[in-house]
């Protein structure tokens, strides 16, 4: 079967941190990009964070996420991580993880960020 599992979400204070990870399964995970997007409560759309290609060497970034976040893979453990630092509040959201290529998007999980 064919699946990204994700885990890590939680509630954090402003300026705080959280890794994000997305599991992989089913399909060869070191051939294709994973990209991280979020939804935001009333916003309606899924915003792009960040994407890291096959060989791990090359990321690319939102303008918010730069400096902030970190994107990562392990293709020799079928996963790939989102480092988030300097959280805000704006930053409260469900996030994603997508494999592309494969079509396959992970599971949502909350991300709240308040005192």
């Amino acid at each position: 079967q064919v699946q990204l599992v994700e885990s890590g979400g939680g509630l954090v204070q402003p300026g705080g941190s959280l890794r994000l990870s997305c599991s992989a399964s089913g399909f060869s995970f070191g051939n294709y990009a994973v990209s991280w997007h979020r939804e935001v409560t009333g916003k309606f759309e899924r915003e792009w964070i960040a994407t890291i290609y096959p060989a791990g060497v090359r990321a690319d970034y939102a303008d918010f996420a730069k400096g902030r976040f970190t994107i990562q893979r392990e293709n020799d453990r079928s996963r790939a991580s989102l480092q988030m630092d300097d959280l805000k509040p704006e930053d409260t959201a469900v996030y994603f993880c997508y494999a592309r290529g494969v079509g396959v998007w992970s599971q949502e999980t909350q991300v709240t960020v308040s005192s």
